[in-house]
């Protein structure tokens, strides 16, 4: 097999992400995420391996659907407390050279206008190594908090996303012009004004019609990430994302999903196979298959029961604490994540409540593999062939120790067997992913915002006609 396999680390800013209950592991670290030395000393322990990067996942609002209530989703830290994820760019930018650092952030909370800048400033000071995670969210208690009388609907969302995208793009691509800022110490000139323009947007969300705050950063508009996996949520990967995520609980899910992703990317009129995607998986290993399993074991006493049915039941939107645990899942048409009901209630497996619980119990909706150094490189080989797959997100059952355990083990495996990098390309995480420039290619739609004056002119035509 020729093709390379490529690592990113999944984690939050929070103790419990996808493993509930294994904060109480006598290992794990998780609890240290207030303390920048942790992020510092895992960015650093994740750019030895040679990982795309750290892609920090985000929730505005907590888990209150399982029991109809919150009090599991805080007894058991699942994803609460949650810090903000964007202030962590500058220190792991900070402690490392290389390693990307992916944020997300919602299209649903926060005006455009402002995270334009955020997301620009993030930029600038990681010089270039910065990606943006979009999400339209799916916790009615976010939209509940900032005022909202609840989320949009599902489709409706990806409507407001698609305005909020067009709105970032005229910012960052198109406000300031290439040599708009001079730094003309003899001509008093800091930026010529002619080549920074109004964007003039009006559209159904969104007015925003002044200038971008911020000179153009390292890449204009940060690498785009997505996780969109029902049907709008493709449409919008398809369209727009430079790197996508899923969770595929087997191998055949994950083959139609990448097959399906990169026929959409081909109808936009992008490159198929330059989308780079991630399917999110846990790696237990050790030196041994003996050692490894003892590991596994011994992880699976802290395992907690509510905690998984938690996010289960956040994540689908169904309540599955009012069921028994023999009952089988049944599909049920919800307003959170379209996929995982389709995958876990329509999927090729019938699957009871207790399962789904010892499932998600360590690592989330992504499969576990235990197993020594050979053995878990022969099965992500056999993935990526089977699947064209192009890597792993790889969530954590203890922190750091997963990730080092894959840096000490899998990594050094792999790199043996030709198939993985032993090195950083230089540059942008743009030009370090792909190989080619800082901006977003010609076959992006957000490039053509660079010219934001024709933007305009096309739009007043339309407006006359």
């Amino acid at each position: 097999m020729s093709k390379t396999i490529h690592f990113n680390a999944f984690d939050m800013n929070c103790v419990g992400h996808q493993s509930p209950g294994l904060w109480a592991h006598p290992k794990d670290k998780s609890w240290k995420y207030k303390d920048l030395d942790y992020w510092q000393d895992l960015a650093r322990t994740l750019e030895r391996g040679i990982f795309d990067g750290i892609f920090i996942a985000d929730v505005i609002g907590y888990y209150d659907v399982y029991k109809g209530s919150n009090f599991h989703a805080i007894q058991q830290a699942a994803q609460i407390p949650v810090n903000d994820p964007l202030q962590l760019a500058a220190p792991i930018a900070l402690a490392t050279e290389h390693l990307g650092i992916g944020i997300t952030a919602s299209t649903s909370f926060e005006h455009p206008y402002i995270f334009a800048r955020r997301l620009a400033t993030a930029d600038h000071h990681s010089k270039g190594r910065i990606g943006w995670n979009i999400v339209t969210s799916y916790l009615e208690s976010g939209a509940k908090n900032i005022g909202q009388a609840g989320l949009q609907r599902h489709d409706n969302r990806y409507d407001i996303a698609n305005e909020y995208l067009e709105v970032v793009y005229k910012l960052l691509e198109g406000s300031w012009e290439e040599g708009s800022v001079r730094r003309d110490r003899d001509g008093r000139i800091f930026t010529d004004p002619s080549k920074v323009h109004e964007i003039g947007h009006k559209g159904k969300y969104f007015d925003v019609p002044g200038y971008g705050l911020t000179e153009p950063s390292p890449q204009r508009t940060p690498v785009l990430y997505q996780a969109g996996a029902s049907g709008p949520g493709k449409k919008f990967a398809a369209e727009h994302a430079e790197c996508v995520f899923v969770a595929a609980p087997t191998k055949s899910v994950l083959k139609a999903y990448v097959s399906e992703i990169r026929q959409k990317a081909a109808a936009a009129g992008r490159d198929p196979k330059a989308l780079r995607i991630y399917t999110l998986l846990t790696i237990i290993t050790d030196e041994t298959e003996e050692k490894a399993k003892a590991k596994f074991e011994d992880y699976r006493q802290y395992v907690s029961y509510d905690g998984s049915l938690v996010f289960m039941s956040g994540w689908s939107g169904i309540d599955f604490g009012q069921y028994a645990p023999t009952d089988v899942i049944q599909k049920v048409e919800t307003n959170a994540i379209h996929s995982f009901v389709e995958h876990i209630a329509g999927g090729d497996k019938s699957w009871t409540i207790d399962e789904l619980a010892k499932f998600g119990g360590i690592g989330g909706l992504g499969p576990v593999f235990v197993g020594s150094p050979s053995q878990i490189a022969d099965i992500l080989q056999e993935w990526v062939e089977d699947t064209d797959v192009d890597g792993f997100n790889l969530a954590y059952a203890v922190t750091p120790d997963s990730f080092e355990d894959v840096v000490q083990y899998i990594v050094p495996e792999l790199q043996k067997r030709g198939v993985y990098p032993t090195s950083y390309r230089p540059g942008t995480l743009r030009e370090k992913l792909f190989g080619k420039g800082p901006y977003l290619p010609s076959d992006h739609p957000g490039e053509h915002y660079r010219d934001i004056e024709a933007i305009k002119r096309g739009q007043q035509t339309r407006l006359a006609i």
